[in-house]
């Protein structure tokens, strides 16, 4: 019978911690944020969202130009995309207002360039 209820105490104990470490991870990815950009000639970044929660943020890059475009924030940057390409920055953000371009020569003084924040 003690047999048993160790038997018994040793599955509750490793239900639980599976349990625990389902919803540790379930919680992990929740905090990571992605936003969809597109990049187009007309020297415009088309964000998803302009505002999120601060910490993990991955930029989804695409871009539908014919020029070649990057997207820089927090001090990283994409490689330079070719039409249709895809590339993703993920970057952690702290709270507040964060400027974003692209660094193509002349393309951030043309307009591609904006502001995201972190709430």
């Amino acid at each position: 019978m003690k047999r048993l209820i160790s038997v018994a105490a040793v599955f509750a104990v490793a239900a639980t911690t599976v349990f625990a470490v389902v919803a540790y991870a379930g919680s992990q990815s929740a905090l990571k944020t992605t936003v969809k950009v597109t990049a187009k000639d007309n020297f415009r970044f088309t964000l998803s969202r302009t505002s999120a929660p601060h910490g993990k943020v991955s930029f989804v890059v695409t871009n539908k130009g014919h020029l070649m475009h990057d997207f820089a924030i927090a001090g990283k940057k994409t490689k330079l995309l070719k039409h249709n390409q895809i590339a993703t920055l993920t970057v952690t953000l702290s709270k507040g207002k964060h400027s974003y371009k692209c660094t193509v020569p002349g393309h951030a003084q043309a307009g591609m360039k904006g502001t995201f924040k972190s709430t």
